[in-house]
């Protein structure tokens, strides 16, 4: 090999440049890196500062087809103004004012929806009207018709899970307008037709799924929150564990309820701490019931109902309560899994805390 001057390795570099191609031997450690590197940052949003400005929506912007939803999407500082969670995950709060209604449209990004605050709506998935209260989980699948109505007095909100960023990621997303003749689906004469359905089966499983997959969502639409803390209350009763989870399954196979997302609670008791993990895979977290803590990477995120925070890929996790809490937590956990990408690290020891994040607010 002949000797090379830098003014031929930098026209080289030039020429390839000009003809849209990339030496790797350039960009190797970034492509390649020994751990998962995400853009996206731990972050927190806080529900002190979403709710007010949830409300000043309600009261400035309607609800009507062409803006179709009133979310505010969770906004990561680390992904350059992109509208997500995560590199993989789309969260947002969601509100209705009472006796208003989102027109009916379908999406390939498949979608769930955690309740916060409220009564009196349902979500109508194609055909199928759900009731919604604090603490339920609903589904809206893939290029499922889905319609949100609020027949109460009271406002609503909730928290959207997407995965938005994945599909996207993959050119895959279509998206289409209810045909009507008017913007809902109509409303059925009975409601919650698939928990009627499918009330017999598992719908929950102890910690987190590594069994079956499955390319089909969950039949059952709505897992209701007393049935979801009898679990919790059952697992209590037969574990010390300072750490309490159950995942949502599919009643027929087992799987996560969508392909694409997974969904899961956790119980921390009070006074206990977790051990910290690092996971494969985007977290997005909404504290429900009760106060604590999680260290990420060395940083404390403090939060309360409402709030919601993520933690990023190959993030250390751990989390704490000084008084009995719940969490609500969606991952990408599926994808990971059916690509045989998934693996986790249990730490040998708590996390010392370098830093206790601020959440941002207005001035």
């Amino acid at each position: 090999m002949t000797a090379t001057t830098d003014t031929e390795l930098e026209a080289l570099y030039r020429d390839l440049a000009a003809v849209d191609l990339r030496p790797l031997w350039t960009i190797t450690d970034r492509l390649l890196p020994p751990t998962p590197q995400p853009q996206a940052i731990p972050w927190l949003w806080s529900a002190a500062t979403m709710k007010p400005l949830a409300r000043r929506a309600i009261e400035l912007v309607p609800v009507e087809r062409g803006g179709e939803r009133r979310v505010l999407s969770l906004q990561n500082p680390g992904l350059g103004g992109l509208p997500y969670a995560a590199g993989t995950l789309w969260g947002a709060l969601q509100c209705l004012g009472p006796r208003e209604a989102a027109p009916a449209h379908r999406h390939t990004p498949g979608a769930i929806r955690f309740v916060l605050e409220g009564d009196g709506v349902w979500t109508t998935v194609d055909g199928d009207a759900c009731d919604m209260h604090p603490g339920d989980l609903v589904l809206t699948p893939s290029w499922n018709w889905h319609d949100h109505v609020n027949g109460g007095d009271g406002e609503m909100y909730w928290f959207d899970g997407l995965d938005l960023p994945m599909v996207a990621a993959l050119d895959a997303v279509f998206f289409e307008e209810y045909p009507g003749p008017g913007e809902q689906q109509p409303e059925p004469a009975e409601h919650n037709r698939s928990e009627h359905t499918h009330h017999d089966g598992t719908r929950y499983r102890a910690g987190a799924v590594d069994g079956p997959l499955d390319p089909a969502p969950s039949p059952l639409l709505i897992y209701r929150w007393a049935d979801t803390d009898a679990q919790l209350e059952q697992q209590a009763a037969a574990s010390d564990e300072p750490l309490l989870t159950v995942e949502y399954v599919n009643p027929n196979t087992g799987a996560s309820v969508l392909p694409t997302l997974g969904c899961g609670a956790h119980r921390i008791r009070a006074g206990r701490r977790s051990t910290p993990v690092r996971r494969v895979g985007n977290a997005v977290y909404v504290a429900f019931r009760g106060r604590g803590s999680t260290v990420i990477d060395g940083r404390r995120f403090d939060w309360g109902p409402g709030d919601m925070f993520v933690a990023p890929s190959w993030s250390a996790v751990e989390h704490a309560a000084d008084e009995q809490a719940d969490l609500f937590v969606l991952t990408d956990a599926p994808v990971q899994r059916a690509l045989g990408l998934y693996r986790e690290q249990v730490l040998p020891e708590p996390q010392a805390v370098t830093e206790v994040f601020t959440p941002r607010e207005l001035r």
